[in-house]
């Protein structure tokens, strides 16, 4: 489940030097207009972090809803829902949610840490 995490975690990385740009490279100081709410993403027209973290979930949830509908059609005997496929978009399901929770469990814990710093 680590390595799955950690995945995710430099998939969101590359994503974000991408959004970036080649001034990514200059290093990881905050530019002045990276202060101002929303900012950065409406200049380049990238989606804010409100609208990945619900792309990011209702791609959990498709993968779910998928999930169930192949498991369905497998009890209900339909021929093209083998069992493997199954299998598969369950673990996939799994593996989704299971990293969804940590992202949050994640941020939880950076929110109470920022919470109970010493002003």
């Amino acid at each position: 489940m680590t390595d799955a995490i950690s995945s995710i975690l430099t998939q969101i990385r590359a994503h974000e030097m991408r959004m970036r740009g080649p001034d990514a490279a200059q290093g990881n100081a905050i530019a002045p207009s990276a202060l101002a709410p929303g900012a950065a993403g409406a200049a380049q027209g990238a989606p804010g972090f409100q609208q990945t973290l619900s792309n990011a979930i209702d791609s959990v949830s498709r993968a779910q809803n998928t999930s169930g509908a192949l498991q369905q059609a497998f009890e209900l005997g339909d021929p093209r829902a083998d069992l493997a496929r199954v299998m598969v978009a369950m673990q996939q399901s799994q593996v989704a949610f299971r990293a969804t929770v940590e992202v949050r469990n994640r941020l939880v814990q950076a929110y109470q840490d920022v919470m109970n710093m010493p002003v």
